[in-house]
């Protein structure tokens, strides 16, 4: 009688030691579970995980470094053309110029979870009227809007980021009017 209640309290599972007689286990096959062991086995010294690290320090996040009318220079790496800062990543944004902020083109940053706080849109070498619906798309969404002309877009979303704040941008390189007139340029 004794051992079989020591069996019953004793029986084994992939979660240890079950104190039920109708308990299963939740796997059944040995090859699934990992049982009773408490050190690491052979075959786990050797499959270490590595992490590497692009940046180093992580207390003021992702910095726009310099803009030109080609792109920008982001923690040392160059992005031509506009783009969307969603930290931690940089996508290419496909938008020639403020007329081609629609809802569409800022969806992707109300897709994001969690949700942004804030979005930073430079619209190029001065600041221009983007249109209402958008802004009050993002409203809707929960997102603060800051439209900006590039050059302080890039200094805003800075600042922002060194505060830790969920922070998106939105930037379109500021092109001068000049070279607007004489050139021809699309971004599509």
């Amino acid at each position: 009688m004794a051992s079989a209640a020591r069996r019953l309290l004793f029986q084994r599972s992939t979660a240890g030691f079950l104190f039920s007689s109708r308990a299963k286990p939740a796997i059944s096959s040995p090859f699934l579970t990992r049982g009773h062991r408490l050190i690491p086995g052979d075959e786990e010294f050797y499959q270490r995980t590595t992490v590497s690290f692009i940046k180093k320090e992580d207390d003021s996040g992702i910095q726009i470094h310099s803009y030109s009318p080609t792109g920008f220079n982001i923690d040392g790496h160059e992005v031509f053309g506009p783009c969307a800062l969603l930290l931690p990543g940089i996508l290419q944004w496909n938008v020639g110029s403020y007329k081609d902020i629609t809802e569409e083109s800022v969806s992707l940053f109300h897709l994001i979870e969690p949700r942004y706080e804030i979005l930073v849109l430079g619209t190029g070498a001065q600041i221009e009227q983007v249109n209402p619906s958008v802004v009050a798309f993002l409203r809707r969404k929960g997102i603060a809007v800051e439209v900006l002309d590039t050059p302080n877009a890039c200094g805003t979303f800075n600042f922002l980021n060194t505060e830790h704040r969920l922070v998106a941008a939105g930037l379109i390189p500021p092109i001068p009017p000049s070279l607007t007139s004489s050139l021809d340029i699309k971004f599509k």
